[in-house]
C-alpha cells in the first residue's frame, strides 16, 4: 500500500508520499486513522489525491483550509492539481459575492 498524509479531518485530499500508479491502493494517514483509496490515475510524489468524489464546483480542502474549487468532477482516487482545481484565494471577483 502506498502512503499519503492527510492533515486535518475535513480534508478531502491527501498528499502522496511516493509515486502512485493507477490501481494501487493509497493509505492516507491522519493520526491513527487511515483512509484507503484506489488510484484511478498516476499521481506523482508530493501531489494531491482525492479522498472523496468531488463534484464540479465542490470545495477542495487541504490543511483543513479551502484551497479552491473543483473545475470539473473529480473522482475519488484521482490526482487533484491545476487541471481540475480552480484557486479561490485572493480573488477579488469572489470576495464581492462573499464566497471563499
Amino acid at each position: 500500500q502506498k502512503r499519503a498524509l492527510r492533515m486535518r479531518p475535513n480534508d478531502n485530499t491527501a498528499t502522496v508520499l511516493e509515486e502512485v500508479l493507477p490501481g494501487e491502493e493509497v493509505g492516507a494517514r491522519l493520526g491513527n486513522n487511515v483512509t484507503v483509496v484506489k488510484a484511478v490515475e498516476k499521481v506523482p510524489f508530493a501531489f494531491k489525491i482525492a479522498l472523496d468524489n468531488i463534484p464540479k464546483g465542490g470545495v477542495i480542502y487541504k490543511y483543513g483550509e479551502v484551497i479552491g474549487r473543483a473545475s470539473t468532477d473529480i473522482e475519488r482516487g484521482a490526482m487533484v492539481h491545476v487541471h481540475n482545481l480552480e484557486g479561490t484565494r485572493g480573488r477579488g471577483d469572489l470576495a464581492q459575492g462573499g464566497q471563499t
